[in-house]
């Protein structure tokens, strides 16, 4: 959606350049996760150095004497810190942005320690890995994932990760919650696609849309007499294009999958009516399809 919205050209213009734009913004939605990983390594090391520091003062506070070492020895970091895979991928592909953006290390790091879940997690007398995994999870949904400050930092680095964060942020939880003490390094570098069929579908998508874009956009334009032509010149016209594309070019997609997902793209990035004037098209198109027998779905139980 945001590569066929950028792109004011034709379809004469230059696709191939196009595509690897394409690909080169969802590779990068794998930079964010590593980034996100980094931190985690960063803060893990600036637990031990505010620790060693602390313990090394000539005149201690009793806050001091009573340190807790829960957060340097929280087994969770540790598998993210001392995994050899996971380092040399960030290291390869420069991605620890925070040693010179130490800061934001830091502001993480207070935060942590004001929390109610650092003073709950201190308190506590028993110590395993189930408790240590919950700690850093709730850290990182809590205090992490919704700080603006590293929001705009991430906005600043890399436009196109704005809209990555979410579902980057989700990703993470998700390795975070199925990882257990006795799993591979792998575990904690998944595949950026979930096969070769997946990532050649957004290919294909991009395709396809982009080089039938003119016929698509005439379709369209029947079915939206009454409707504001800015609309169909926004977003809302990308989104309807996509979904008919997937309506023509791909049988084994349900048109109810096609329109569902592309509501909720709707609601999530256009306007607060865009959802209900591309449910109204994208149904009367499909009725229309069904009338005259065209670009049927195969398989059993597609509608």
């Amino acid at each position: 959606m945001q590569s066929m919205y950028a792109f004011k050209g034709t379809e004469s213009d230059d696709l191939i350049k196009e595509q690897k734009f394409l690909l080169h913004s969802l590779d990068s939605m794998y930079d964010l996760y590593l980034s996100l990983l980094a931190l985690l390594t960063e803060i893990h090391k600036k637990s031990k150095d505010h620790n060693h520091k602390l313990q090394n003062k000539l005149v201690k506070s009793e806050a001091d004497k009573n340190l807790s070492l829960k957060l340097q020895e929280n087994q969770l970091l540790h598998i993210i810190s001392s995994n050899t895979m996971l380092q040399e991928a960030i290291s390869n592909r420069k991605l620890n942005y925070w040693d010179l953006d130490f800061e934001y290390v830091d502001i993480m790091f207070k935060a942590i320690l004001k929390s109610d879940l650092y003073a709950d997690y201190t308190e506590e007398a028993e110590t395993n890995f189930k408790k240590d995994k919950q700690f850093i999870i709730a850290v990182f949904t809590e205090i992490i994932a919704p700080n603006n400050k590293l929001y705009d930092y991430f906005e600043d680095k890399k436009l196109t990760w704005v809209d990555d964060i979410p579902v980057v942020n989700t990703a993470i939880l998700k390795v975070l919650r199925k990882l257990k003490l006795t799993s591979p390094e792998t575990a904690l570098l998944p595949d950026l696609y979930k096969d070769d069929d997946d990532k050649e579908f957004a290919i294909e998508l991009f395709k396809k849309t982009f080089l039938n874009s003119s016929k698509f956009g005439e379709e369209i334009g029947k079915k939206t007499t009454n409707w504001d032509s800015e609309r169909l010149a926004s977003l809302d016209g990308v989104l309807l294009k996509m979904a008919l594309c997937e309506f023509q070019k791909f049988p084994s997609i349900p048109y109810k999958v096609t329109i569902n997902e592309y509501l909720e793209v709707a609601k999530e990035y256009s306007t607060p009516k865009s959802s209900l004037f591309i449910n109204g098209i994208l149904d009367k198109i499909v009725k229309e399809y069904q009338a005259e027998n065209i670009h049927l779905k195969a398989g059993r139980g597609l509608m």
